[in-house]
């Protein structure tokens, strides 16, 4: 930000921070997703900006997206109740995170693979990200959305980004197709749930149990702390964190008496409550932060070239199908609007920097990424507006036509 003074620095970020709280004013009423005005206001921020020479550093936006990955599971897993009613819903959320994903990732890295004439390898590294649910940009939009359809995507969200994670990791390391690789995938699993419990406790003591007024930021800091020291040792990190929001927000369902006798209920419901109020604020903030940095850092000439448009329009298309076809023929229930959350965001946009050198693909264009992002959240934008509340309305033939419209558009271009 060089030739900016330190005032109209200090103006231009607390303006970002009002226009956003505008967009999500505007969002409530429109159906558009704040993180998509967020994304355009960044676009529009880079074309207008050229003559104050501003530059932000790629790791600026990776630092901030893996603060806003935390804040954003934490947030998921104190929204989320447990009970024997919703074992279905979890199940079927589980199952529709894990199908789609392996339905997208197959589709997907056999796309990139045909067009680019890549290694497949490779193509399945680039195609993992590219088929992970944006949790980011779906959660933050739910709330048109009837409280089962709700907790659904919420839960479908939140598996889809540690599926994605865990299978990236995997693809990413020395070799995958042998016995050990296997085994060790799982046993990854395994310990992270493992610790995910004890660490857990360990944060609740440090908030039930301390004194001091300021206890809050050093819970996230922990868990900063724990999602890197994690993904260090190749361990899925986020499960701990969801484990330790679903844990707090559903202390009721623990029933050993040594536990209770040592965490009161009422203090652990009290202190859920205020970390849940502070967590919303704070993924406000660093989800504001992001997209504006994100949408910086979209450049539009790429986005304009024909390759990225036909590869671009092809991924979109085999996201949009797979989701389709699982939710319409395997889970056999409500299919609208639910088929149209298929945003790709933070998730993916951090796991694209830390794609290896050894894995990179020669000739694809990182435009087939801002316009997967762009299109995909475009879908959904408008999935939403046309969405009402209606008792057993599902009208996935005429959403279909309109998305293959929008994507053959693309296509003939």
């Amino acid at each position: 930000m060089t030739g900016l003074s330190t005032e109209l620095v200090l103006m231009i970020l607390a303006g970002v921070i009002v226009v956003s709280y505008l967009f999500s004013i505007i969002s409530s009423f429109l159906k558009i997703p704040s993180v998509l005005l967020l994304l355009l206001a960044g676009i529009l921020l880079r074309v207008f900006s050229e003559e104050w020479n501003l530059h932000f550093p790629e790791q600026l936006t990776e630092l901030v997206g893996a603060i806003g990955l935390i804040m954003i599971v934490l947030e998921a897993g104190l929204d989320l109740k447990l009970s024997r009613d919703k074992v279905k819903l979890i199940r079927n959320s589980f199952f529709a995170a894990f199908f789609i994903f392996v339905l997208t990732l197959a589709g997907t890295s056999s796309a990139l693979h045909y067009l680019l004439n890549e290694d497949i390898i490779k193509c399945l590294v680039y195609a993992t990200p590219l088929s992970i649910m944006s949790s980011s940009i779906v959660i933050p939009s739910l709330h048109h959305l009837t409280e089962t359809k709700k907790e659904f995507l919420v839960y479908e969200a939140s598996f889809s980004d540690i599926i994605g994670i865990l299978m990236f990791n995997y693809f990413i390391s020395d070799e995958i197709l042998t016995a050990a690789a296997i085994g060790g995938f799982f046993l990854n699993i395994l310990i992270a749930i493992f610790l995910s419990l004890i660490f857990s406790f360990l944060l609740f003591m440090i908030i039930t149990k301390t004194t001091l007024n300021v206890k809050f930021f050093l819970v996230f800091a922990l868990l900063i702390i724990l999602y890197e020291g994690g993904k260090m040792l190749a361990l899925p990190s986020l499960l701990i964190i969801l484990v330790f929001g679903l844990l707090m927000n559903n202390w009721h369902l623990v029933r050993v008496r040594r536990i209770l006798n040592f965490f009161p209920k009422e203090k652990v419901e009290e202190t859920t409550r205020l970390l849940h109020s502070l967590t919303a604020e704070s993924s406000f903030l660093i989800r504001t932060f992001f997209f504006i940095l994100f949408g910086f850092s979209i450049d539009v000439k790429l986005i304009a070239s024909q390759e990225v448009i036909l590869i671009g329009s092809v991924i979109v298309l085999i996201l949009f199908i797979a989701r389709f076809l699982y939710l319409r023929f395997f889970l056999k229930e409500s299919v609208y609007p639910e088929v149209v959350f298929i945003p790709r965001g933070l998730v993916t946009v951090l796991l694209f920097y830390k794609i290896p050198s050894t894995f990179q693909l020669k000739n694809f264009n990182y435009g087939i990424l801002f316009f997967v992002i762009l299109v995909s959240s475009l879908i959904m934008m408008f999935g939403m507006i046309f969405y009402k509340k209606k008792k057993d309305e599902i009208v996935e033939e005429e959403l279909l036509t309109i998305t293959m419209v929008v994507v053959g558009f693309g296509l003939k271009k």
